[in-house]
């Protein structure tokens, strides 16, 4: 597992210092690591609001579509490089007839970062992978980040593993690709290049509108499933003469009986197996010898009611021996005491038995039979779930339910071998539209927001975003979201400023510092359904921000000559939240500004209103057309000089708007993950 990026890229996220370390013994030499002491925000003008760094326009109609990645490099978290690192969009339209001309399959830049310097970012290069040919799904690195795998498919919607070897260049763009061929050695080929491995299943070509790649970077093999029900296994990849393995069962058609469509697969280091999961509803567990288990129905939306089934692969925790997945609608009914059924998440063991449904939390209400819901993407699991070790497994589980409905966030209590009730958190759109995956990231050195030039502030966000209706100004056509979901620790000391998630999904703000008790979990109980109200946990003063779960999304700013009533909130001129605590009269000042306390707990006078401070915004909107693909996040531990807002997210519209300056179509987005709350 150690040879892995992605274990080291997980550990990494966890730590709230990042030490200086010899990766050399521990990870793989081709993976190159400079890991440093964490240092502040260099940038914290562009802390409070949510703001897009740039958006480049890929095309009319471009995305990487709902549930797929871009790919970022490199792996390393704690740096950022201007020349170096670069992130990779498929652009997910077709493959202009000219190699070098017209639209460009895939498309990568560098020089991404806000203190770089020239044009930020630079397109690192663009090919076309195929006349008449479309990427629409994740992408993955190589270890060292010179060559990448997808899923393909050809004018006729016949589908291939691709591998690629790029070429920097200065002159490509994404109307104006570079040129890139086929090669029959493609070990040994002339840079740019690439190799096709056509998905064939009993002598004919599939498709593949559900799967990309799965890489296991230990043993230079990867997975993919395709639309007839197979799991295809390729090996070597990146290290060798690449081919499929076409022995020992493989490719495997997991449900020969009733085939249907594949999503991601999972390769899972502890016990050899691939989880895979099926449009049908169900869950699959494939061993080296192609032998296959299956589980209970886990998702009935597809063969009942000709709705999404399972559309991403499942989440799997390798160290503790559980697999999870994200089903659209089950077969219990009486949702909201109705005859609709349930959104849910399953826990299973990876050891699960046929059929075999381990236990499910619900998370909102599908519909009736007959009707269809919307998908219901991957969610993402706290620091706390991450950093536990078997057998504890324990922690949080946050997924955008409710896929009959308007879309709901949901936080999902986990436990060992047991998945416990889930509690319903914001709705986050007005509209019955698809809702994204979730994305959770532990910052270790975010700052403070009550104190700008002090020392790190741990937080933790999750972010999600919906297709329309997004409850925020601007964001009728979709919106992304991101909401603080830090954890409360015990006997820890907290500053004035810093923020929590309460056990009831409220956000609590420290309004007087000290050391919390050592009690596990303080119980806010009732006092934060009224803002303004506090909670004292040892020497700490917990203040309510909002009556509201996660913090209001969206408040007006100050205005003058307004009405204003005890409980109001608005957002002021620093990204912090005023409550009117006491009023009496209903005219304050009247000039155009005020100037309000910066400090959670002190009070501002005006006129006959008082108000007071309740802390930064623990909740952020960026408009995005469509709602947004899966959400990648890399450098948190932000770089000096010209690094400087190397902290960010990455992301395409799910449909067109304007990019910036760059045109109007669909975008390939970066936004500052430090400006993110």
């Amino acid at each position: 597992m150690q040879q892995d990026p992605r274990y080291w890229q997980q550990i990494r996220r966890q730590s709230p210092i990042v030490p200086e370390v010899d990766t050399r013994r521990v990870l793989n030499t081709e993976l190159r690591v400079r890991p440093h002491l964490p240092s502040p925000i260099k940038n914290p003008s562009k802390i409070p609001g949510l703001d897009r760094d740039w958006a480049m326009d890929l095309g009319s109609g471009a995305s990487i579509g709902a549930g797929n990645y871009p790919a970022k490099y490199s792996f390393d978290t704690s740096t950022a490089d201007c020349t170096t690192d670069f992130v990779v969009y498929p652009t997910g339209l077709a493959g202009a007839p000219g190699p070098t001309t017209g639209q460009a399959t895939l498309v990568a830049y560098n020089n991404l970062y806000s203190g770089c310097g020239g044009i930020v970012p630079s397109v690192y290069w663009a090919y076309n992978t195929g006349t008449g040919s479309t990427i629409q799904s994740s992408p993955v690195f190589s270890v060292d980040g010179t060559q990448l795998a997808f899923v393909q498919a050809d004018a006729s919607l016949n589908a291939s593993l691709v591998l690629l070897k790029w070429v920097a260049s200065g002159s490509e763009s994404v109307t104006s690709p570079g040129a890139i061929s086929p090669s029959g050695r493609y070990s040994t080929c002339f840079k740019p290049c690439l190799a096709e491995f056509s998905l064939t299943d009993a002598g004919a070509p599939s498709s593949d509108t559900n799967s990309s790649v799965f890489y296991d970077y230990s043993s230079d093999t990867a997975y993919v499933g395709d639309d007839t029900g197979y799991l295809h296994q390729f090996n070597p990849v990146f290290k060798g003469t690449p081919a499929e393995v076409t022995t020992g069962g493989w490719p495997v058609q997991v449900n020969p009986t009733n085939p249907t469509p594949l999503a991601s697969p999972v390769f899972d280091s502890g016990t050899g197996n691939v989880f895979v999961t099926d449009q049908g509803g169900f869950l699959y567990s494939v061993t080296s010898a192609g032998v296959v288990t299956t589980s209970g129905e886990l998702d009935y939306s597809f063969v009942n009611d000709g709705g999404p089934g399972i559309v991403e692969g499942p989440v799997v925790n390798s160290t503790a021996g559980f697999v999870y997945v994200f089903a659209a609608s089950d077969n219990a009914t009486g949702c909201s005491g109705g005859t609709a059924h349930f959104s849910g998440v399953y826990e299973l063991s990876t050891t699960f038995i046929a059929l075999d449904t381990g236990s499910e939390a619900t998370v909102g209400c599908s519909t009736p039979t007959g009707s269809t819901p919307n998908p219901l993407y991957v969610g993402a699991f706290d620091s706390t779930y991450v950093s536990s070790t078997a057998p504890s497994a324990t922690g949080k589980i946050y997924v955008c339910g409710n896929t009959g409905g308007p879309p709901i966030l949901y936080q999902v209590a986990a436990a060992f071998n047991l998945l416990g009730s889930s509690a319903a958190g914001p709705t986050i759109a007005t509209t019955t539209t698809p809702c994204s995956p979730v994305t959770d990231i532990l910052n270790p050195n975010a700052l403070n927001p009550a104190n700008l030039t002090g020392p790190p502030d741990p937080t933790e966000w999750i972010y999600a975003s919906v297709g329309t209706g997004g409850l925020t100004t601007g964001c009728g056509t979709g919106c992304i979201f991101n909401f603080v979901d830090t954890q409360r620790q015990p006997a820890t000391s907290y500053a004035v400023g810093q923020e929590i998630l309460d056990n009831n999904l409220h956000i609590e703000v420290v309004e007087t510092p000290g050391v919390s008790s050592s009690q596990p979990t303080p119980l806010f109980g009732p006092a934060c359904t009224t803002a303004g109200a506090t909670t004292t946990d040892g020497a700490v003063v917990w203040l309510c921000q909002s009556s509201t779960k996660y913090g209001p999304p969206v408040l007006s700013p100050w205005a003058p000559s307004h009405h204003y009533t005890t409980g109001a909130e608005i957002i002021d001129a620093n990204k912090n939240i005023e409550l009117v605590t006491s009023t009496t009269g209903v005219n304050p000042k009247s000039g155009t500004s005020i100037t309000f306390a910066t400090q959670p707990g002190v009070t501002t006078v005006d006129n006959q209103i008082t108000w007071t401070n309740v802390g930064a915004q623990a909740s952020a909107a960026l408009p995005a057309s469509g709602g947004a693909s899966g959400l990648i996040i890399d450098n948190f531990i932000v770089g000096t000089g010209a690094e400087a807002g190397a902290s960010q997210v990455y992301f395409t519209t799910l449909s067109d708007q304007v990019c910036g300056t760059s045109g109007t179509g669909g975008c390939a987005v970066q936004a500052s993950q430090s400006a993110l709350h």
